[in-house]
């Protein structure tokens, strides 16, 4: 049976209106560089937040920014290991794009005043995770780059707030996209917390959308996602018909905390940077198994690392492996990562003494909106970077440390192609149209429903049985409406809609690629390497198309 989503969220109309030449959507490290480079060119940019302006995943980001800085590294050497990451279905000229461009674009950060920890002789102190094989992950505050980043990058912000040519609009959800009578994107409706006229749901119209969303995180009962990464730039892009591209592949993080089996929500991540560093993982009887498993042992890609640890915990009957850093010593782990130790011990765990519990968790989403190397969508003026987006970087699992360095680069992208668009005429305004289309609203109640379906068929380990299990609870989730429009139950409908589709996807997917392992398909298929791309007709039936990628594209089958 095809799977059919509604096009449209149950909302109240708008109430106000208001108008930009650009509306960009979220601020984290794509949201915000994008919107600051816009502010310069164009004459008015609205930038909307679901929140405040640094609750987003960027603020999260512990290990750090990759980029080819050092002397001795190269682009080139960072593009191999990204295309090795990403099992064979990277777009090479996204990722190329990425490694020439992103050194320039990290020492822009510097310039705008973020302060990346440094070596004894003033230069960026670099280190190495998972999958790289050079060290080019620069990082601040020991573990805190995205919070450091998303500093240095509020602070640009706060610098022009009066500047006429920028409004920001915080505890702003984007509820679903504007389009003409010719399925233009232009604009958004929102609903926003606040007083007088910008209080509820409104519609924002401009001539050109950026969707700097986020990720989809909590679809799942455990990821490393802040409460916010509720999918709402996927959902809304594919109820506008916008293409979604590969979403099934979801990177699970090897080294999350493990709280026990009842733990919910954002979990406490464990970076990669701490094996970096010489942590490495063992089994319940204190055996390391890393280094049977791969060349590069407990600083393999992502994919390699979490779907060991499942296939030995499945062995031994264990929920969890542990991490150990304890031959590290306390000073060192209090300089080198001092809110993953702060942390961990709030927690009753001590890294400098105590083998570290650790479980893959929900953590990025490789796949999102279908973009090209400008960020451009399937959808006249919808433009996509970031985690939302699909820009063919990550192919199959995210390399450590890129995504931030994925923003960063292509919101300068997606900035300098509007501002030539905007500047030839192009993206001329236009009217929205009301959508004639059944609309949908899941009760807020249900969110954790759907959590719990998803971790359980469509998570790190899946199978056809276990896909169609959880395929069969969300449609039954479906025919479950409330009359209440709220933003917790937009939040659960996107969720839903996203999840359905992922699950779809992975369904049709017969093989192990990326951070999932398939018990019946447990190996990587050549037949499958490429990417499944995914959207919704006029009546809301699911069209999807499958494009194989030549081998030139990529590394591995």
């Amino acid at each position: 049976m095809t799977l059919t989503l509604a096009r449209r969220l149950v909302a109240p109309p708008p109430g106000w209106t208001t108008h930009a030449d650009v509306v960009v959507v979220g601020s984290g490290i794509a949201g915000l560089t994008c919107a600051l480079r816009l502010r310069q060119r164009v004459e008015r940019v609205l930038l909307v937040t679901k929140t405040v302006l640094d609750e987003g995943s960027t603020r999260w980001a512990q290990g750090g920014i990759a980029a080819a800085l050092d002397p001795a590294d190269s682009p080139a050497e960072h593009l191999e290991d990204t295309l090795v990451a990403g099992a064979g279905v990277c777009d090479v000229a996204a990722v190329t794009a990425l490694v020439t461009e992103g050194p320039a674009r990290v020492r822009e950060l510097v310039a705008l005043g973020a302060e990346f920890d440094r070596t004894p002789d003033g230069e960026i102190a670099l280190t190495r995770e998972g999958g790289h094989h050079r060290d080019r992950i620069a990082h601040a505050g020991g573990d805190a780059t995205g919070k450091e980043i998303s500093r240095a990058l509020i602070a640009a912000l706060d610098a022009v707030r009066h500047d006429p040519g920028i409004e920001v609009v915080e505890h702003a959800m984007v509820v679903d996209l504007l389009q003409s009578a010719t399925g233009r994107v232009c604009g958004v409706t929102l609903h926003v917390l606040g007083e007088g006229q910008r209080d509820g749901v409104g519609a924002a119209t401009a001539r050109a959308v950026v969707l700097a969303t986020g990720g989809l995180g909590q679809v799942y009962s455990s990821t490393t996602n802040p409460s916010v990464a509720t999918g709402d730039g996927v959902a809304a892009a594919l109820r506008s018909g916008a293409q979604v591209r590969d979403l099934e592949f979801v990177q699970f993080h090897p080294t999350v905390l493990w709280l026990g089996p009842g733990a919910i929500g954002q979990q406490p991540l464990i970076s990669e940077a701490v094996r970096g560093e010489g942590a490495f993982l063992v089994d319940s009887a204190g055996r390391r198994f890393m280094t049977d498993v791969h060349e590069l042992a407990d600083l393999a890609p992502r994919d390699v690392v979490s779907r060991a640890i499942v296939e030995r915990m499945r062995a031994d009957g264990t929920q969890h492996v542990y991490l150990d850093a304890r031959h590290l010593g306390a000073d060192f782990l209090e300089h080198r990562f001092p809110s993953i130790v702060e942390r961990c011990r709030s927690l009753g765990f001590d890294p400098a003494t105590d083998l570290l519990p650790v479980a893959p968790a929900q953590h990025y989403a490789s796949g999102g909106v279908a973009t090209d190397l400008r960020g451009r969508s399937s959808l006249e003026g919808l433009y996509a970077c970031g985690e939302v987006a699909c820009s063919g970087v990550h192919g199959a699992n995210r390399l450590a440390s890129n995504s931030l360095l994925e923003g960063l680069v292509f919101a300068h992208r997606i900035a300098d192609d509007l501002t030539d668009r905007l500047a030839d005429g192009d993206l001329a305004p236009v009217d929205p149209v009301e959508v004639d289309t059944p609309r949908t609203l899941l009760d807020a109640a249900r969110r954790v429903d759907v959590q719990q379906a998803m971790t359980s068929g469509a998570g790190a380990l899946r199978s056809a049985e276990s896909l169609r299990r959880t395929a069969s609870e969300l449609a039954a989730l479906a025919g479950e409406a409330t009359s209440e429009p709220t933003a917790p139950a937009w939040e659960s409908t996107n969720l839903h809609q996203v999840g359905s589709l992922l699950t779809e996807l992975a369904s049709l997917r017969t093989e192990t690629r990326g951070g999932h392992l398939r018990s019946d398909f447990p190996e990587r298929d050549p037949a499958w390497r490429g990417h499944l791309t995914a959207r919704l007709d006029e009546d809301g039936a699911l069209q999807t198309e499958y494009e194989a990628v030549a081998e030139t594209q990529g590394v591995g089958s």
